[in-house]
């Protein structure tokens, strides 16, 4: 019997590292195993220990290799720090076969070409991403391949990120003793895992709330629109709820975990949290409303620069499948609620929509859609990958290699 391949995803974030595996059998994406770990070796999405990290990264690998009782080698690692770059690009060129029909060697040239652009010192590409095609005029093509003309050209996203960052990740991964089948923009792994392909034709914007970072990617008509990170998160809340209600951090994320709401008014003020509950030390007592009107106050915060990023593109208040939530940060009560009201668009948190087997109970919790989404992305992406992995030694590897198209999972 043919044994069948084990696909991995690997997310490194500012408080965990999760792992997620799984194979395909019979057309059914079958997860096998998990595993996490806490981190500390990370702030604000760049890795600022690698030890730490490294010690983590093992750590998760190890409890995922014991569920799936196979050994993991290699993984489609996701990056998702402030050092992120997110521009459009055109690439052209001429048709190479002589009665004109377009091959996929073609596209691929097409898309190489589109990689001509100016980054930031210091910057390299690792993704580019097609938005549409045009042959000999004819533009919002999806698929050219089987078409004919003479001239093809694309307009791409191309994708950047910090040569240090991508270094230190890689460092960390070859320290881990694991391969690295590819590194790519961690919203667009997530948003496989959580959007259809109706919520983006129709446009919606992908929202991320990690613990030191939020991640926005807007889609519209299939394609991604635009894709940011901001240097905010949940970890922000703890440190609101710590100082305002002057205790521990440790005390403040538990309180934020099991009392935090963005809705004040739900609670009346005789509604009280014993402190004692969480720690003997303490002595006071908080009123549950109060510790809403904090996580409210940052939730605004956060809620006002994801309406300034949807401003960017023009989709204040204008996307119709709206925002669709996930991440640790997303499991805050009444998040929903205070995400309608203020930026004026449906709301939802996001999970898996595809047709998935085995420890599906781990899918319920938003904080693993990005590790779920990166074994997604290799699945659907680079089956063919056994044969080229991602050079750690040299900083070309992957990143030169051209992508394949950017194509949707079926709702």
């Amino acid at each position: 019997m043919q044994k069948l391949q084990v696909t991995v995803g690997l997310d490194i974030g500012t408080t965990k590292v999760a792992v997620c595996a799984g194979t395909i059998q019979e057309g059914i994406i079958n997860i096998i195993g998990f595993g996490s770990s806490p981190a500390s070796g990370v702030r604000k999405g760049i890795i600022i220990d690698i030890e730490e990290t490294v010690s983590a990264v093992t750590a998760a690998l190890e409890e995922a290799e014991r569920m799936s009782g196979s050994p993991i080698t290699d993984a489609f690692v996701g990056i998702s720090n402030p050092q992120i770059t997110c521009t459009i690009s055109k690439g052209v060129i001429a048709i190479s076969r002589a009665d004109g029909e377009i091959t996929e060697t073609d596209v691929q040239r097409v898309i190489e070409a589109a990689r001509a652009i100016a980054l930031p010192p210091n910057y390299q590409i690792i993704d580019v991403i097609p938005r549409s095609f045009i042959i000999d005029g004819q533009t919002d093509i999806n698929d050219p391949i089987g078409m004919t003309g003479i001239r093809l050209e694309v307009e791409a996203h191309v994708i950047g990120a910090s040569i240090p960052a991508i270094k230190t990740l890689s460092k960390c991964i070859e320290q881990s003793s694991l391969g690295i089948s590819d590194l790519t923009f961690s919203p667009l792994a997530s948003s496989y895992a959580i959007l259809t392909k109706k919520q983006k034709e129709a446009g919606v914007a992908l929202v991320d709330i990690g613990a030191s970072t939020t991640s926005v990617a807007i889609f519209e008509d299939g394609d991604l629109l635009y894709a940011g990170i901001l240097s905010i998160g949940s970890l922000h809340i703890t440190n609101d709820i710590a100082i305002g209600l002057r205790t521990s951090l440790d005390v403040a994320e538990k309180i934020k975990i099991k009392y935090g709401s963005a809705t004040p008014t739900k609670f009346k003020e005789t509604e009280m949290v014993d402190l004692k509950d969480f720690d003997s030390s303490e002595e006071e007592k908080i009123s549950k409303k109060y510790i809403a009107e904090i996580v409210e106050a940052r939730l605004s915060e956060i809620f006002a620069m994801v309406r300034s990023e949807l401003k960017k593109v023009g989709k204040d208040g204008m996307l119709p499948a709206g925002i669709v939530f996930t991440g640790g940060g997303s499991k805050i009560q009444g998040l929903l609620e205070a995400a309608k009201e203020e930026l004026r668009l449906p709301a939802q948190i996001g999970y898996p929509h595809m047709e998935i087997s085995g420890m599906i109970d781990k899918l319920d919790n938003p904080m693993y859609s990005t590790s779920v989404g990166l074994m997604l992305w290799g699945m659907n992406h680079y089956n063919d990958l056994s044969q080229s992995k991602f050079d750690i030694g040299k900083m070309g590897g992957v990143f030169d290699k051209v992508k394949g198209i950017f194509r949707q999972f079926s709702a």
